[in-house]
């Protein structure tokens, strides 16, 4: 499966931003989908997951209440819905798929990978 992350640009703090993560092929339903992000000279961090139904969730402490994912699997389709950001949720957003149904939070264990996708914050 290939992915496509986009929606990042800029957002005043406490604004919204709704993230897209388009998936090619037929098997999009398979794979579960995580979103990860990333600032310089930090590693890739989990934000948040849900499984190939669309059906369970999860999502990092930092994130929770605030950060809503969804998915449409007849649009190959999954998203990020991110409300009352702060300056510290900059980053560059990527979306990833993985396989497995077991829930990881490690990047290590998700197959596929978009490109990334720009947030900043201004305060």
């Amino acid at each position: 499966v290939q992915l496509q992350a986009s929606g990042g640009g800029l957002a005043q703090a406490g604004g919204s931003l709704r993230l897209s993560c388009a998936a090619s092929g037929r098997t999009f339903s398979t794979y579960a989908i995580g979103w990860f992000r990333q600032v310089p000279g930090k590693e890739r961090e989990f934000v948040a997951r849900i499984s190939r139904s669309g059906g369970v969730t999860y999502y990092a402490d930092s994130v929770k209440g605030r950060f809503t994912i969804s998915r449409d699997n007849a649009k190959n389709t999954a998203y990020l819905q991110m409300n009352s950001l702060n300056p510290e949720d900059a980053a560059v957003y990527y979306c990833a798929a993985d396989w497995n149904t077991v829930m990881t939070t490690s990047p290590t264990g998700y197959e596929y990978w978009g490109q990334g996708t720009q947030v900043t914050v201004s305060s």
